[in-house]
């Protein structure tokens, strides 16, 4: 019944019209992340002191899964040398001085220090780059430490990893990265309507990471989004999730933490330590709610009834 009125189509064309981030934009983040690496590579060949050892575009950009409301670039700056500031605030502000005089026409105010990276706003496209830097030594993986957004602290990383991690799962289905991009639509929804306090794009990606593995099938976009809710409702959130791509599931530490979903490339770093088991209840909820609103779309017997139970979902825009 309710697939005859709003079908894949329908998500499809609203995915590309509200959702995903456009193909241009994305050309254009990408050419502005390429000209900062451009520009920081002239600074280099005339100042070697600064141990840059490799750039790379990082978060959702780089793993297809940005959503239109993307409006800054995140790129890994690997540093290393003696005199690379083992402070969390030194470091930034390390790489701040550099990055000034790599853009000896910016303002003050266009190369500011955040909490865990440099933002780099360049005026003439109203773009900003968040420029993340990650301590070096040499691992051949290119494991590093970057600065931890959830409290400051320095956290080991391996962005190589992280990108081929996403990419293992969009070749093993090519619906991945457009079920998380709706998924991650819903949850940004969730938040600012105060449903839900936080749920990490991160969580999300490693969710659909987990169903992938198991394989499921993600083309039918409707069946993909229940199988998300469903499974989030079914464990209430407290079922570990473990990936072993890089290392033994034994590698994981024992933890009383509510809600553990592993990082995929170090095996000591809960992605959800800091979600009390409120925060996992609260989501709980908003997948329960989003679950019975598909399952009653699917039965509505009018488009109107339809629509309206798809828009609990994704929102007054739905269907275009």
């Amino acid at each position: 019944m309710g697939r005859e009125h709003i079908n894949q189509k329908d998500i499809e064309a609203f995915a590309e019209a509200r959702v995903n981030l456009p193909y241009d934009k994305a050309l254009e983040l990408r050419a502005q992340a390429s000209r900062l690496r451009d520009r920081l590579s002239a600074y280099l060949s005339e100042h070697p002191e600064f141990t840059l050892r490799k750039m790379l575009l990082s978060g959702s950009l780089a793993k297809r899964t940005a959503l239109a409301s993307l409006n800054d670039i995140d790129v890994a700056c690997y540093i290393s040398g003696a005199d690379a500031p083992q402070d969390t605030r030194r470091l930034l502000d390390y790489l701040a001085e550099r990055l000034r005089k790599a853009f000896p026409n910016f303002t003050a105010d266009q190369v500011r220090p955040q909490t865990y990276s440099v933002t780099v706003s360049f005026r003439s496209t109203g773009l900003d780059v968040d420029v993340v830097p990650i301590l070096y030594n040499g691992d051949p993986d290119w494991y590093g430490n970057l600065i931890s957004q959830d409290d400051g602290s320095f956290l080991e990383t391996c962005i190589p990893r992280h990108l081929e991690f996403a990419k293992k799962r969009r070749d093993t289905s090519a619906d991945f990265a457009q079920v998380v991009r709706l998924a991650k639509h819903w949850a940004q929804r969730q938040k600012q309507s105060g449903e839900i306090p936080r749920f990490k794009s991160f969580m999300i990606e490693l969710i659909f990471a987990k169903l992938c593995d198991e394989g499921l099938n993600f083309a039918d976009y409707t069946e993909a989004l229940q199988s998300f809710f469903t499974y989030i409702v079914r464990t209430g959130l407290r079922e570990r999730i473990v990936f072993s791509d890089y290392y033994a599931s034994s590698d994981v530490p024992a933890s009383s933490s509510p809600v553990q979903i592993i990082d995929p490339v170090n095996a000591n770093n809960n992605v959800a330590r800091l979600y009390a088991k409120s925060d996992a209840d609260a989501i709980v909820r908003a997948a329960m709610d989003a679950g019975d609103a598909i399952d009653s779309a699917l039965h509505a017997l009018t488009k109107s009834e339809t629509i309206r139970y798809w828009q609990k979902v994704f929102g007054s825009t739905f269907p275009g």
